[in-house]
C-alpha cells in the first residue's frame, strides 16, 4: 500500500525531520537516507521501519539541519579542489564540456564532511521521538486509504455472488438441451424404434453428474463469505490471507467454467474472473 508521513521536531540548535513513503510492492524493499554520522544507526531504523510498515517499497529520509546554517558541517576544501584539479584537466584532454563541476563535485563522497564523530543519545532520542510522529502520520494515510480498499473489495465480492444467483435458469435449461441433444443423436443413427429408453437415461445421469456444479458453486459461495469474514476482523496485517483466500475463489471459478456446456454459464464464469481479477489487484497491494 501507498502510504506518507513526514514529522519535524526541534533539538538544541537543529531542526530533525524524519519522512517516511511506502509504494506498492508485493515484497519488501528499504531504502534509508541519513546523515553521515547516523551510519551506525542505520541497521536499527531499517528494523524499526519495516516492523513499523510490515511490507512494501519503503523509503525514509532522516535530515537534521542546523537553525543558523552552519552547525558540525563543512567543506572537505583540499579534497574539493583535488577533485576540481582532476576532472578540469580530464575534460580538457577528452575536449569534453565542463558543465555545472562544482554542483558534481558536492556530491561526491566526503566533499561536504561533518564534524561529529558520533550521535548523543539525546539526539538519538530526540530522532526515535521524530520518527514515531511520522509513523502515526504514515500509519493515518494507509488507514485512510485501506478504507477506500476495503469498499471496494467487498463490492468486488458482492458482485461475484449476484453473478452466482443468475446461474440456477440456466443450469436447467442446459440440461433440457443436453437432454434433447442425445436423444436426437441417437434417433439420427440408430433410429427411435431402437433407442434403449433405460440405458439413455442412465447415460443422461452420468452426464448431469458430470455437469452437476453444485459443490463448485457451495464452496465458490464459502470462499467469498471468508474473503468477506477476513476483511472483518481487526488484524492489522490481512494482505497475504486474502490472497490465499482468492485464489481458492479462483480454482472454484475455473472449475465452474470448465463443467459449463453452457455459453450463457460460460459468460457468467468470464464476469466472475473479471471481478476476481481486479480483487487480486488490490489484494496484491494490501499488508
Amino acid at each position: 500500500m501507498t502510504g506518507y508521513g513526514r514529522a519535524t521536531r526541534p533539538f538544541a540548535n537543529k531542526t530533525i525531520t524524519v519522512e517516511v513513503r511506502s509504494l506498492n510492492s508485493k515484497f519488501t524493499d528499504v531504502r534509508v537516507r541519513t546523515p553521515q554520522y547516523f551510519r551506525e544507526k542505520e541497521t536499527e531504523l531499517r528494523r524499526l521501519l519495516v516492523e513499523g510498515a510490515e511490507r512494501g517499497k519503503l523509503e525514509m529520509m532522516v535530515e537534521v539541519k542546523s537553525v543558523e546554517g552552519d552547525g558540525d558541517y563543512g567543506l572537505n576544501q583540499p579534497l574539493f579542489r583535488r577533485y576540481f584539479r582532476e576532472l578540469n584537466d580530464l575534460a580538457d584532454q577528452l575536449g569534453m564540456p565542463k558543465g555545472d563541476m562544482i554542483q558534481a563535485i558536492l556530491r561526491l563522497p566526503n566533499v561536504v564532511a561533518t564534524d561529529a564523530e558520533e550521535i548523543s543519545e539525546e539526539e538519538w532520542e530526540a530522532v526515535l521521538n521524530t520518527f514515531k510522529d511520522a509513523m502515526g502520520k504514515f500509519d493515518h494515510f494507509r488507514l485512510a486509504e485501506g478504507a477506500a480498499l476495503e469498499v471496494d473489495l467487498r463490492e468486488r465480492v458482492a458482485a461475484i455472488l449476484a453473478l452466482m444467483q443468475d446461474l440456477p435458469p440456466f443450469e436447467e435449461d442446459r440440461q433440457t438441451r443436453m437432454r434433447e441433444r442425445l436423444m436426437r443423436m441417437l434417433e439420427e443413427n440408430l433410429g427411435r424404434d431402437r433407442v434403449d429408453h433405460n440405458r439413455f437415461e442412465q447415460e443422461v445421469l452420468f452426464y448431469l453428474e458430470k455437469m452437476d456444479i453444485n459443490e463448485e458453486k457451495v464452496r465458490l459461495e464459502q470462499h467469498c463469505r471468508y474473503f468477506l469474514e477476513a476483511l472483518d476482523t481487526k488484524e492489522r496485517s490481512k494482505g497475504r490471507k486474502l490472497s490465499f483466500i482468492s485464489q481458492e475463489i479462483g480454482r472454484e471459478i475455473n472449475t465452474l467454467g470448465a463443467k459449463a456446456y453452457s455459453p450463457d454459464i460460460q459468460r457468467l464464469a468470464v464476469s466472475m474472473k473479471d471481478e476476481l481479477e481486479k480483487i487480486k489487484e488490490q489484494v496484491a497491494n494490501t499488508v
